[in-house]
């Protein structure tokens, strides 16, 4: 149950564990069309520093405080852009990686982004579908700004399949609901800890370039 699990923005000792995490992920692509993924190199920690000093890297943590799963988003031609997201196979199918959709959605709305979009395989079960279960919907091809047709350009320099990836998106303009009690609380003064719903949370208006990887969705 979910309530035994807190999102919260991750903390410079985290993040050494978010590599292993994605590579236990990956091997759910084992049996799948996609089994080459499991090879796929983690998300280089320089990117992972960047997006985490921008304060774009959450983690759900166990009641001992162990990550178990993350995000980590970044700022695509002026929208939200969840990059990637990942649950250590052995805390799946638990809510967690819902919960973290929904905490990146909730800081997307609070930094005046109107949509959030990703980059998903449209026919695994883990990805396109679940996602469409929170609310996100298929962007078409021709809607596409210059940054996520780069983004679709390097996936298929990369090797994928693109005609089985899809660009995803959910509007921001509707309230959503927190279901995390972390998603609920005021973040704790002096402690180095910033929960989703702080006031303090600064808008960074960084054009960045988007970084492509093999997903592990």
């Amino acid at each position: 149950m979910f309530p035994d699990y807190e999102i919260r923005f991750a903390r410079i000792e985290d993040l050494v564990k978010l590599a292993e995490i994605e590579q236990a992920a990956a091997t759910l692509f084992c049996d799948t069309s996609y089994a080459f993924l499991v090879n796929a190199q983690p998300l280089s920690m320089d990117f992972v520093t960047q997006q985490f000093q921008a304060e774009r890297v959450w983690v759900a943590v166990n009641d001992r405080d162990i990550v178990v799963g993350y995000a980590i988003a970044q700022e695509v031609d002026g929208n939200a852009y969840l990059q990637q997201i990942d649950v250590h196979p052995a805390y799946g199918r638990r809510g967690i990686g819902r919960e973290l959709v929904e905490g990146v959605c909730v800081w997307a709305k609070k930094q005046n982004y109107h949509r959030i979009l990703l980059s998903t395989f449209l026919d695994i079960e883990w990805n396109a579908p679940f996602y469409t279960k929170l609310g996100f919907q298929i962007l078409p091809e021709v809607e596409l700004s210059f940054g996520f047709q780069q983004i679709r350009c390097k996936e298929a320099e990369a090797g994928l399949p693109i005609d089985r990836r899809v660009i995803m998106y959910r509007d921001l303009g509707q309230a959503m609901s927190l279901t995390s009690p972390s998603l609920r609380e005021a973040a704790p003064t002096g402690s180095g800890v910033t929960l989703l719903t702080s006031l303090t949370l600064r808008y960074r208006n960084r054009r960045e370039p988007p970084r492509l990887r093999l997903p592990h969705r």
